[in-house]
């Protein structure tokens, strides 16, 4: 038994918990904690804050999963101003043994080792996902997350990617004025830009133009609880919207994975819920021409774990350095000493 600090660092959140492993899968997480990036100069004041409010020393053994690409001497955060240098991770928090990984890279370990109960069926075929053949993980939170889970007899490869960079491609007159609208402030519109948590205040802004009503002037999170109440119509019309988005995008992801099954996760998943299936998501996802009846093969869950990232990067930890080490296709920053 292996006892250790998971953390899961996004755009707005770092969210560390206090987890145990055992062999290759077995994995037992404590409650998390959840800190403000914005309140904390680093990863390292971070750490200690945590450590003062368990109270109690840390272990000196870590996970980390970062919303970021790995691969360089230094980790910048796509929607975090944090810089994590992986090489001075271990002296800095007085670590002997760590992993650090991607963030989605973490949520494709949590889809593999998560039982059934942790899923909600949005579309498709119904039933426990497929136990061979591709995965796609597509989540949106800060920003859009995607990575891929390959199932197959020689067990499970987890591949993490920057697939929320991937073009806005608009679908209807609607979608084409949204672009319009996000191109006069960036010279390249990603999907991240529409159905991230900040995407749903420019679907407001567009919706609120063309009804002639002036945009109230909300944050995210305000508008998100706007729009989910459903006490607001341009609010309600512009969640209907991005589901739209979401569903075409999860869609055309799973179409360029190969996938045989999808699994949407990320830090919004949790208030969607029963609204996405409700949604014209599987709708929008199916509709791809010719190839709509291979859409309705393709198995659709929203993964309903409370912290999917955390128990992720365990799980992680455990297949790196318990009893087996798994095949990935990203780098992955292992540690045994300081």
């Amino acid at each position: 038994m292996t006892r250790l600090v998971a953390i899961d660092i996004g755009g707005t959140h770092a969210r560390f918990a206090l987890a145990e492993v055992e062999g290759a899968r077995g994995v037992s997480l404590a409650p998390e904690v959840t800190l403000k990036t914005a309140e904390h100069a680093s990863l390292q004041s971070a750490w200690q804050a945590y450590g003062k409010i368990v109270g109690e020393r840390l272990p000196p053994v870590a996970a980390i999963a970062v919303a970021a690409p790995l691969g360089g001497d230094v980790v910048h955060f796509t929607n975090n101003a944090w810089i994590v240098r992986p090489d001075q991770i271990a002296s800095e928090l007085g670590l002997e043994s760590h992993i650090i990984l991607n963030d989605f890279e973490a949520v494709a370990h949590a889809v593999a080792q998560v039982d059934g109960s942790h899923f909600l069926h949005i579309c498709g075929p119904a039933g426990t996902l497929p136990s061979t053949g591709t995965i796609s993980v597509i989540g949106p939170g800060t920003g859009l997350g995607v990575a891929t889970l390959h199932r197959g007899p020689g067990g499970d490869r987890v591949c993490a990617t920057e697939g929320g960079h991937i073009g806005f491609a608009p679908t209807d007159p609607v979608e084409d004025e949204i672009l319009q609208h996000l191109r006069r402030t960036y010279a390249r519109v990603s999907i991240e830009r529409v159905i991230a948590g900040p995407g749903l205040a420019a679907i407001h802004s567009v919706l609120s133009q063309s009804e002639d009503e002036p945009a109230a002037p909300l944050d995210d999170a305000a508008l998100w609880s706007l729009a989910l109440s459903g006490d607001d119509p341009v609010a309600s019309a512009a969640l209907a919207r991005f589901f739209m988005v979401l569903g075409a995008a999860s869609g055309d992801l799973a179409l360029a994975h190969g996938a045989v099954g999808v699994v949407i996760a990320g830090g919004l998943s949790q208030r969607m819920g029963l609204s996405l299936i409700g949604s014209r998501f599987a709708e929008r996802f199916r509709d791809k021409g010719r190839f709509a009846s291979m859409m309705d093969r393709i198995s659709v869950k929203l993964i309903t774990h409370p912290q999917p990232g955390l128990f992720g990067a365990a799980a992680a930890y455990a297949a790196t350095l318990g009893a087996r080490t798994p095949d990935v296709c990203v780098q992955k920053r292992v540690s045994r000493g300081r």
